[in-house]
């Protein structure tokens, strides 16, 4: 008997995912320290009902494509770094990437991208939203427009994690604008933004920084305080909302409410890495992002719907904006990049995940393929690469093709920002153009721009 026959035998027809949530909710999951809620988790997971998810690997700064995913050997723009072959053949990717070239049965290299921004700001806005600035109109992040279509309003964990974001070249871009403050991100990690104090402080002080504050009340506080307390705190928050309609006190209240529903159940354990073997969690990279995206993982598995986890801080000089000192840099990032990602992959795979969770590798623009002075590359919007990996692909491949020189986007065509969130949001089972919500200024808004052309060809039917 299946491990699937087995739980259906002892607990009759399967919970519906929504049903489970509310269970877990209502802290009827509160024994899942046995591991029950595990082995149920590695039981469904090939479920045709269970809900796809999505997890952004995002490069803040700015990845070098000509060292990283779309090599030129033997061309001077191409640098030291050699190329290797992968688990796809003939895909070859670069040698400071070993593990996840053999993950490339499962990938798919995009390197056809092109837009005209090669501003940190304005790049990182249109890579998140899909959209560039526009006036009076707040656009959603990526995070917050996926998680509303594929998450569940009761869920006891929210529908949106963010880690370790780095926020300061433009903090619209993480937040869920005209969809209102319950589609926005729970940020873990963040700290003020300095990724570099959280990693140099030790592995105590980056396995707390994944961590949800504040959601275990004082040690002298009694249960039964605890609720009579939260009980009154949320009849003030009501009535104050009440009084004064706006996006503030809602934001406050919504904030508040998802912090209790955390609070009552065992869901926070979710945030607790230590949970996992000292094996595992050495796969992944004892780093802020190799143990982001164990957490990433470990969200996943209990229906978070989108997690982003970003690699690059500016505090320690740690981040893909490589204008001087590029291939040390690429060098010691791809060192952090490597195991965590690849591990991610066998990770979900191993857990029967892999199929319905897409990752998705970018930054906010490439690299020049030319070298500057100090051995650096500036910012290139032209033609560079993104990934993806994992669900609803044809793993294998890769899309598009550069110049010998790396400068513009040789075959097929170029892929722009709302045809890559247009083919991100098919591969999730999204409609990209007829999904649309109302924005700020009481206009429709679809997911994709509506002139985008997603990469069918890349995606399963």
């Amino acid at each position: 008997m299946s491990a699937l026959s087995s739980l259906r035998s002892q607990f009759g027809p399967p919970l519906s995912r929504r049903e489970w949530l509310r269970l877990s909710a209502a802290g009827v999951a509160a024994f899942s320290t046995s591991g029950w809620i595990e082995r149920l988790a590695a039981a469904t997971a090939d479920h045709p009902q269970r809900q796809r998810a999505c997890i952004l690997l995002w490069m803040s700064g700015g990845p070098s494509q000509i060292d990283t995913f779309d090599l030129k050997p033997g061309h001077r723009n191409g640098g030291p770094f050699r190329e290797i072959p992968t688990s796809a053949p003939g895909v070859r990717i670069s040698e400071h990437l070993p593990r996840i070239a053999q993950q490339m049965q499962d990938m798919v290299i995009v390197r056809s991208m092109s837009t005209r921004e090669g501003d940190h700001g304005r790049a990182t806005y249109y890579l998140h939203t899909g959209y560039l600035p526009q006036g009076a109109i707040q656009f959603p992040t990526l995070g917050s427009l996926l998680s509303k279509e594929l998450g569940a309003s009761d869920a006891a964990l929210p529908n949106f994690v963010s880690i370790a974001p780095f926020r300061a070249f433009n903090a619209a871009a993480y937040g869920s604008g005209f969809l209102g403050p319950q589609y926005a991100p729970l940020l873990v990690g963040d700290r003020g933004n300095n990724q570099f104090i959280v990693q140099q402080q030790g592995q105590d002080n980056i396995r707390d920084a994944l961590r949800v504050e504040d959601l275990a009340p004082p040690s002298e506080v009694n249960r039964s305080q605890v609720d009579a307390r939260i009980d009154l705190l949320e009849q003030m928050e009501r009535d104050f909302a009440a009084r004064h309609p706006g996006v503030s006190p809602q934001s406050h209240l919504t904030a508040y409410n998802r912090a209790v529903r955390l609070m009552r159940t065992s869901a926070a354990r979710a945030f607790n890495v230590d949970e996992e073997p000292a094996a595992i969690r050495d796969r992944y990279g004892r780093t802020l992002f190799g143990q982001g995206c164990l957490l990433a993982r470990r969200l996943v598995e209990r229906g978070v719907p989108f997690v982003e986890v970003n690699l690059g801080n500016f505090a320690g000089g740690m981040n893909w904006d490589t204008h001087g000192n590029n291939f040390d840099i690429v060098r010691r990032l791809s060192g952090e990049l490597d195991p965590a990602w690849a591990t991610l992959m066998s990770d979900l795979r191993d857990r029967g995940l892999l199929d319905s969770t897409l990752i998705v590798w970018m930054g906010e623009f490439g690299r020049t393929p030319q070298l500057e002075g100090g051995n650096g590359r500036n910012h290139f919007p032209n033609a560079w690469t993104t990934v993806l990996a994992g669900g609803g692909l044809r793993g294998g491949q890769v899309w598009g093709r550069t110049s010998p020189d790396g400068s513009r986007v040789e075959a097929e065509r170029p892929t722009s920002v709302p045809d890559f969130f247009a083919t991100i949001c098919l591969a999730l089972g999204i409609d990209p153009v007829n999904t649309r919500n109302m924005s700020n200024v009481n206009r429709p808004i679809r997911i994709a721009d509506n002139d985008a052309q997603p990469i069918r060809s890349i995606v399963r039917a």
